[in-house]
Formats: structure tokens, sequence, C-alpha cells
């Protein structure tokens, strides 16, 4: 993470007024693919990658918005602010801004400066982290306070809303709750969750494979829709089935046959990772790290044969972390269709490890990939700073 003396020093020099700083964090997710919008399990972790934001009030009635990732300002009238995305990377602070103008806060004038390190792209959620950052920062402005789940609602708003972007609330939530040194198990039918304490000796590798395939878009809308109609089949028969969170492998056995061969594909990967997600919990409290590991290879086989989300190359990086010392699961993470894996790995180990990784990597596909030592961060929060100005 960043610096936050560093962000506090810039945001005096160009507004001219003291600040206070408050910080949000990326995450990766260990384990739970595509089951948020069956109402089902994720467990997510936040990262040491993380945005930060300055804030400071302003009389003019004006909220100034500084990227110092991007060397640039906007300016926005409080009064007037806009309704909709302007496909620019300012959209997501104005965008919680006017949500929370829309829950009936008066908005007042401020200066925000922004500086994040979550690498843009890479399926570790810069975008949450600049809601949840800037959530933070204008409500300490305003003096209210939201607690963490609502706090994570605001923002998915924003993204859903405002921005245009049809995402669940994983990410926000995990931003705004997260404990250091903890995953944590999200239920998203209701939000409620709990806390799966990650040994000090465990590492969280992430292994970005550098591709992201261009089906990704669509085929996300062509999973979602295929997962909707197991549900709807199964509910034909169990009215009380509306999302496959409430569905059975059984259930599959069952009537599997009244669905498209992909759908039932869809649907055996989201019911067998819920059940997956919440055995992972299990396991990390039990500290039943060999578990943890199998679990995480189903997944990433559920997920690259049943839900067809992997790639090539995302496979590759899976089999050759397995061939590693000190691998304790490996798997690939988020969307799909490229992108990150993560990798727990005995911390002693995890340097070699992702140096070995990423030579063999680059050794098979040609493509030099981007590898992360991270562990399991605090959620948001404000930053204090040694006073020593």
């Amino acid at each position: 993470m960043h610096d936050p003396e560093v962000l506090r020093s810039a945001h005096v020099n160009r507004f001219e007024s003291e600040t206070d700083i408050f910080v949000a964090p990326g995450r990766v997710n260990l384990i739970g693919e595509h089951t948020d919008y069956a109402e089902g399990f994720v467990m997510p972790a936040a990262i040491d990658f993380a945005t930060l934001a300055a804030i400071s009030p302003r009389c003019d009635g004006k909220i100034a918005i500084y990227s110092e990732n991007y060397k640039e300002e906007r300016i926005f009238d409080s009064a007037s602010l806009p309704v909709s995305a302007n496909k620019h990377w300012s959209d997501y602070p104005i965008g919680v801004t006017a949500i929370l103008a829309r829950e009936g806060h008066r908005m007042k004038g401020f200066n925000l400066s922004l500086l994040g390190d979550v690498p843009l792209g890479s399926g570790l959620s810069s975008s949450a982290a600049l809601e949840v950052a800037t959530a933070l920062a204008v409500t300490s402005i305003l003096k209210v306070e939201y607690p963490g789940p609502q706090l994570a609602r605001l923002c998915q708003r924003a993204e859903n809303e405002f921005v245009g972007a049809n995402c669940g609330i994983m990410d926000q939530f995990i931003s705004a709750n997260g404990e250091e040194a903890h995953a944590l198990l999200l239920d998203c039918r209701d939000l409620s969750f709990k806390l799966a304490p990650i040994p000090h000796n465990v590492a969280l590798v992430i292994a970005n494979t550098m591709v992201k395939h261009s089906v990704a878009g669509g085929e996300y809308t062509t999973r979602r829709a295929e997962v909707e109609e197991a549900a709807a089949v199964i509910a034909r028969h169990r009215p009380e089935v509306h999302f496959l969170r409430d569905a059975t492998v059984e259930d599959l056995e069952q009537w599997g046959a009244e669905m498209s061969p992909n759908a039932l594909k869809r649907a055996r990967h989201v019911i067998t990772e819920n059940t997956r997600t919440v055995a992972a919990a299990e396991a990390l409290i039990h500290h039943d790290l060999e578990g943890l590991g199998r679990l995480m290879a189903e997944a990433h086989v559920s997920y690259s044969r049943d839900f067809e989300a992997s790639c090539s190359e995302a496979d590759t990086m899976v089999m050759l972390a397995n061939q590693l010392p000190g691998l304790i699961g490996a798997r690939l993470t988020g969307g799909g269709f490229g992108g990150c894996t993560i990798n727990l790995v005995e911390r002693d180990a995890a340097r070699t490890f992702a140096e070995e990784l990423g030579t063999s990597y680059a050794k098979a596909t040609g493509i030099t990939p981007q590898i992360h030592i991270c562990h399991a961060s605090s959620g948001a929060h404000r930053v204090t700073l040694a006073l020593s100005h």
C-alpha cells in the first residue's frame, strides 16, 4: 500500500487545507465463483493493495476530485450532481457521492484526492476499493456513519445504478468489512458473514495470467441465463427453490434431463461450489489446510469443466502451481476466462514459489506473468497519521 503521508502532503499542497485519510482494500476471492447471483456463498479476503482517499471541506459548493494516479482533476457542482456515468475514472467517486445524495444527504463542497495501487484490470477489484474509500471519506464530511454492510450496499448501488455495471456485492462487502489475517464467508442471501482465520504462516500468492479473453462479457450473460434456466426447471418440481442456493445434486439427478446440457453443467458447478465454499471456511476455522487445498483443487476443476469459465493459460498456471513445493491450494479466481489465480502457499516458500511459477509459466506460454505476494488485510478505515507536521 502507498504511504498515506505521501497523499496527505500532496493534498495539502494542492488544496491548501488539512485532511483526513481513509483506506479501502482490494480483494481476492479464495473460493466461491458465480455463486453470488444464486444467493449462495463466497469467501474473499481483503488484500494489502488499496485505495487511499484524502478529503477536506470547501465553502463554494464545488466538489473537486483529483486522481494522483491519472494526474487529473474533475470539478462538479454539489447542488447538481450528474445522474449517470461518463465512462471516466471519476464515475466511481462521483457515483458514490450521487448515491449518498439520493439517500437524502445534503451534499456539501469538498476536495477529494485519490491514490491507489490495486492493479487495474487484474480482477482484484480496484473499482470497489475506490468506491468504499470514497464513501468513507464523504460520509466523514457529512458527519454520518454507516455500518460496514450498509456502506457496501451503497457502493454496490453506485456501480449498478450510476456506473451501469451489473456487479454483485462481494467486492464492496469485503473491502468494507474485511479483517486482518482472516477470510470472510459471506452469505449473499442475507449478507450475514463469519470470519475464518488464515494462519500467519500462509501467504496469498496472486498470479496474473496476463490474458483476458474477449468472450468474457457475453459469456457472463450466457452463464447467468443458464444458471437461471436450471433453477427454473427445479422450481417446477420444487416451487420453494427460487435460486440454486436451495437446490441439491439430487435435484439434478432427478430433473437434469429437462435442462439443456449446458444448464445442467452450470448448475452442478454452482450447487457443488456452494457446498465447497462453506466447507472451506470450516477447514480454515479448524486449521485443516490439507482439506482446504483439496477443496480449492476441486473448485478449479469444476470451474474449468462444468462452468467452462477457465482458459488454457489459467489451467496451465494452476497445473504448474500444483507441481511446486509449498503449495496448499490453487485455483482460478474472479469472473473467469483469464485473469488471476489464487495460490495459498506456505509463507517460507512463497518467494521461491512465486519466482519458479513465473519462470515456468513464461516458458510454457511465452507470457510473462505478474505475481504478487499478499496477506489478508483489514477492511476500510480511517488512517491515523503520525503528527510530524
